[in-house]
C-alpha cells in the first residue's frame, strides 16, 4: 500500500462525532448497533502478529497497517468494524478457514446447485426422494459454508449482511459482501459505475469521504455507507 494512505484518517474520524449531522449517517447512531464515530485503539506490532496467529493466515496490507495506524476496530462502512483484539496471552489454535483458498466461483456453482433440487416427480418412490434430497441438502451446506473460506467478516451491514476480506489468492485485499441470508451467496463490494474490485483501503477512505460530506451538511450526499 501507497505510504501514508493513513495518516490522519483516525484525526478525521473522531474528528466527525462534532459535525453538526453526525448522526445522519447511516451506521453511526450508537443505538441499537451504532459505531458513534468512536474508534478502538491502534494495535502493536505483538498484538497484530497475534491476531494472525488466531486466524491462521497474514491479514492484507491495508487492513494491516490499518489496524496499527487507525484502530483495531469501530468507525467504518454501515455498522463499522469488528473489533480486533488478541484473545488473549495465548491465543487459540487458527481454525485454518482463513488460510484456505478463497474460490468467488463457488456462488455461481451454488446458484447452480440450488436449481437442480430434487422432484418426487423424477424418483421412483418417497425412499428413493428423500434419499437424494438428503444428498442435495448435504451438498447444499457444504458449498454455502465454503463461500466465505479464505476471507475475514470484517463489518456488519444489517439484515444479515456481512462485508468480507479476502485473504487469499489473487483476490487478496478485496471487499466482498456475504448476501447468502437472502440466497445471493458472496459478491464483489462496487462502486456505482465501476466493475473493478475495491481494495479494502479504497472501500474505507469512499466511506470516509461520503461520511464527512453527510455529518457536515454537504448537500447531495446520500445518507448510506457507500
Amino acid at each position: 500500500m501507497t505510504s501514508g494512505m493513513w495518516e490522519g484518517v483516525r484525526e478525521r474520524v473522531l474528528a466527525l462525532r462534532q459535525a453538526p449531522r453526525w448522526r445522519d449517517v447511516f451506521g453511526a447512531p450508537e443505538h441499537p448497533h451504532g459505531h458513534g464515530f468512536e474508534l478502538l485503539p491502534v494495535l502493536t506490532e505483538e498484538e497484530l502478529r497475534a491476531v494472525e496467529r488466531r486466524f491462521g493466515a497474514e491479514l492484507p496490507d491495508g487492513y494491516r497497517t490499518f489496524l496499527k495506524e487507525v484502530g483495531a476496530g469501530g468507525a467504518g462502512p454501515d455498522y463499522g468494524l469488528f473489533p480486533r483484539r488478541p484473545s488473549g496471552p495465548e491465543p487459540p489454535p487458527a481454525t485454518g478457514r482463513c488460510a484456505l483458498p478463497f474460490r468467488p466461483e463457488l456462488t455461481a456453482v451454488l446458484d447452480r446447485h440450488l436449481c437442480a433440487e430434487p422432484r418426487r416427480a423424477d424418483h421412483p418412490d418417497d425412499d428413493a426422494f428423500v434419499a437424494a434430497h438428503a444428498a442435495w441438502d448435504a451438498r447444499w451446506d457444504e458449498l454455502h459454508d465454503a463461500l466465505t473460506e479464505g476471507t475475514l467478516c470484517i463489518s456488519d451491514r444489517g439484515c444479515g449482511y456481512y462485508s468480507l476480506l479476502v485473504v487469499t489468492g489473487p483476490l487478496r485485499g478485496t471487499v466482498w459482501e456475504d448476501v447468502r441470508a437472502v440466497g445471493e451467496g458472496v459478491v464483489p463490494i462496487q462502486l456505482m459505475g465501476s466493475a473493478s474490485h475495491l481494495s479494502f483501503a479504497e472501500w474505507y477512505l469512499h466511506w470516509l469521504g461520503v461520511a464527512e460530506r453527510r455529518a457536515w451538511g454537504q448537500e447531495g450526499t446520500p445518507v448510506g455507507g457507500e
